[in-house]
């Protein structure tokens, strides 16, 4: 079984005008349905960074939770953040977007791997009484756009150091979509032989083209937890100046389907989320 985390979050947190707080809780509302393991709903962090996500904790209170729910999960980088997950009622997991490359962190936090190892450390001490599953991304996990040293050697040293932490899930970030399917499938490989209890997922920004390739190479190499994105939007807007999307959900059910691999989501109500998404985000131009 296959466990699919869809990502509201990263679909949306690159847009540049605004979405309403509306529009956001009928395209999160109408992905609840569809049977995702996860549902990554927004984030806590500063409006003047993603303003996109300012108004997470008022989708949070407007969507209604299906029963059986999915796991809800909102990405935070402080302690206020996780104030406002246990407010919001509704969230269980977290996640924190850390990353073996120096550059990216500066441009993304502003900070450098010590403090924000130290700062990971500090978020899970204080998340203990609410007993929030942590996901802690490994961005540019599958090699280094930015000129930084890249090698298997340290990707597996800074694991090492989250594993101490007590975390087991900690998905690859490829966010500008430069590894190739042999990086993709030895990197996989050599992680889950040598850290057999941690779920490395893999969070993947791509050209359509590439897709299959890419999940085929992630699957053969033992990965069974992946991010997606419905229609493939998105991308990480302080990663580069240009946006590469998600990993299409489509693209990610058609493997499965062409595999026979049962992924548990409903592809009625994923239909219909596609049909609200487009309305939503390519509404159709009066004449």
């Amino acid at each position: 079984m296959i466990k699919i985390t869809e990502t509201v979050r990263d679909a949306l947190q690159g847009i540049d005008r605004w979405i309403p707080t509306s529009s956001k809780t009928a395209y999160t509302q109408s992905l609840l349905k569809a049977g995702f393991s996860i549902v990554d709903c927004g984030s806590f962090v500063s409006p003047k960074v993603v303003g996109q996500m300012s108004d997470t904790a008022e989708v949070l209170a407007h969507i209604s939770l299906p029963d059986p729910a999915p796991r809800i999960m909102v990405l935070v980088v402080n302690s206020q953040g996780i104030d406002k997950a246990v407010s919001s009622g509704k969230v269980n997991m977290l996640s924190f977007p850390y990353s073996i490359s120096p550059t990216f962190l500066k441009r993304n936090l502003n900070t450098d791997k010590k403090q924000a190892l130290s700062l990971i450390q500090e978020l899970i001490k204080k998340s203990l009484p609410y007993q929030f599953e942590w996901v802690v991304y490994l961005s540019m996990g599958l090699g280094n756009p930015y000129g930084d040293e890249w090698s298997m050697q340290l990707l597996m040293d800074e694991i090492a150091i989250l594993y101490e932490s007590g975390l087991r899930n900690l998905p690859l970030s490829d966010i500008l979509g430069i590894a190739n399917p042999d990086l993709i499938y030895n990197v996989y490989v050599t992680l889950i032989d040598a850290f057999p209890e941690i779920d490395f997922g893999l969070h993947l920004h791509t050209r359509p083209s590439e897709s299959q390739s890419k999940i085929e190479a992630a699957w053969e190499a033992g990965v069974r937890s992946y991010e997606t994105a419905l229609n493939g939007m998105g991308g990480c807007p302080t990663a580069a100046n240009e946006l590469l999307g998600n990993l299409n959900t489509w693209e990610l059910i058609s493997f499965c389907n062409t595999r026979n691999i049962p992924h548990g989501i409903n592809e009625t109500a994923l239909l219909e989320a596609g049909e609200l998404v487009r309305s939503i985000f390519n509404p159709t131009k009066p004449s």
